[in-house]
């Protein structure tokens, strides 16, 4: 994500994006680029299929780069010249990218694009910017709206079209930025579905809890899905009513993907907002390391769980992390943050979901279940951070540490731990 440059800066990665308003000559040049490289990206994917069911190996970039050079010279694909060929190549780019990513366990297959989906071609160089308008090769000077100034060193620039019809460009610079401090209090939190994150700080160790509400240190999820569920369904209802083909279907269509639309903005909108306020305020997060693609096959909570996308959350928090001094530290999916009891170690096995409050079987402290969970989480988190700190885990990479040195608020504890201070 960032690499160092001198002793108190480094230099980081950060996209720009920007609402183009192309014309008419200008969308259809567009519509060009975007399906001849949807063309070559689809051309490609059967490309390295039909390959490897032939021989039993794979075929590199540079492989597929010298068969789409001869494929352009062939008389019933000169067509693709119309498009810029480093546009082309980068859709290359992607599709070994997707390969790549497949093999190494982070993504499913690769498969075909298809033109009613959302469009995007990369143009690694060539482009400009200049007042409100940004050059786009083989498309011309595009009007944009500027909200915001560009940063640093530009890299390439991506156009996108959305489904609803909506034109971005988002434009990657490398801007170095002094190296942040990792100064605040510590803070574990707990990702659930009836509040969207609750929060312990490291703070409430020494005070009062009585004095911290719950209600004060939780994050209200906002479900922004669950909103729009009644207008979503109405709209599906006048799409399935329409006949296929029909100027009256794809109004409904663009209706539809102007709402689903809407429901991502608010929901990115909210995730940025929190994250950022998380990363100013705090230098240690702990999560728990969820397995959000495993708990989406359980239908019953899988919408609810989509549409508070932990993982992007998380995401979105390790960044703005190192951009502005806050480490995030993850505990093993494993660990039961919710059964066991914070206060004298025990496990309550038989904890079910339905649960909010439980009674220790030990102590006989009753618990909300989140917030007893992000207690739990903030104290493991600690102890993972300070073990690999000190080493004594056994594994030391050498050199001296780059971190701050985090002082316990309490003792660190196991898992069932013969006392605790909480």
């Amino acid at each position: 994500m960032y690499s160092p440059l001198e002793e108190h800066t480094m230099l980081v990665k950060k996209a720009f994006k920007y609402r183009i308003y192309p014309n008419q000559e200008q969308r259809h040049s567009l519509a060009v680029q975007f399906g001849h490289a949807r063309f070559v990206y689809n051309w490609g994917l059967a490309l390295r299929k039909t390959h490897y069911r032939r021989t039993g190996q794979g075929l590199s970039y540079f492989d597929c780069s010298v068969r789409l050079t001869e494929l352009k010279r062939q008389a019933e694909y000169i067509w693709l010249g119309e498009a810029d060929s480093q546009v082309l190549q980068q859709k290359l780019k992607d599709l070994d990218r997707a390969y790549v990513n497949f093999f190494e366990g982070r993504a499913n297959y690769p498969t075909f694009k298809s033109k009613r989906s959302k469009q995007s071609i990369r143009y690694p160089q060539r482009f400009k910017v200049e007042g409100d308008r940004i050059y786009l090769p083989k498309v011309g000077w595009v009007k944009t709206v500027f909200h915001r100034p560009v940063e640093g060193e530009m890299k390439n620039v991506t156009v996108s079209r959305t489904k609803s019809g909506k034109y971005f460009v988002s434009i990657q610079c490398e801007v170095e930025i002094g190296e942040p401090a990792y100064e605040g209090s510590e803070v574990g939190i707990d990702l659930g579905l009836v509040d969207f994150a609750t929060l312990f700080d490291s703070a409430l160790f020494d005070s009062n809890e009585h004095e911290h509400p719950v209600h004060s240190q939780t994050i209200p999820n906002p479900r922004y899905l669950r909103q729009a569920e009644k207008r979503l369904r109405r709209l599906q209802r006048r799409l399935s009513r329409c006949q296929k083909g029909s100027k009256g279907r794809e109004k409904v269509k663009l209706l539809l993907a102007r709402q689903h639309e809407k429901v991502a903005n608010q929901r990115r909108d909210f995730q940025h907002k929190q994250s950022r306020s998380l990363a100013d305020r705090y230098g240690l997060i702990c999560f728990e390391n969820l397995n959000v693609a495993g708990m989406l096959k359980n239908h019953r909570v899988a919408k609810s769980i989509a549409d508070a996308a932990w993982g992007t959350f998380v995401r979105l928090c390790e960044y703005k992390g190192q951009w502005y001094g806050c480490h995030i530290q993850k505990i093993g999916r494993f660990f039961p943050s919710s059964k066991l009891c914070s206060v004298c170690g025990e496990i309550h096995p038989t904890l079910k979901l339905s649960e909010r409050k439980w009674v220790c079987a030990g102590c006989g402290t009753i618990h909300h279940r989140d917030l007893n969970a992000s207690k739990n989480i903030l104290v493991e988190g600690l102890r993972l951070l300070n073990s690999s700190t000190v080493g004594a885990t056994g594994i030391n990479a050498g050199g001296e540490s780059v971190r701050p040195e985090l002082v316990l608020p309490i003792q660190a504890v196991s898992p069932k731990p013969e006392a605790h201070p909480l």
